[in-house]
């Protein structure tokens, strides 16, 4: 006898719970998306969020950029 499992209609999200938008690339630093992405992605087709989803690795690398930290403070 097969048991009926529910589950729940979730939309695919690349959110990975680490929820701080970065001040000056303004997208996230968890999954790179801009705040209009996260806030209409409920209400986004699925061929509009795989799009975005295609486009998140490119974004990493504005995000990859220092400003120098301890190091450059302690040149100063």
């Amino acid at each position: 006898m097969a048991e009926h499992i529910w589950k729940r209609n979730e939309i695919d999200s690349p959110c990975v719970n680490i929820c701080i938008v970065h001040s000056e690339a303004n997208i996230c630093t968890g999954c790179y998306r801009t705040i209009n992405e996260i806030s209409s992605w409920s209400t986004m087709s699925a061929a509009q969020r795989k799009e975005i989803i295609k486009e998140l690795p490119n974004r990493s690398s504005k995000l990859k950029v220092r400003r120098g930290g301890r190091a450059k403070r302690l040149e100063n």
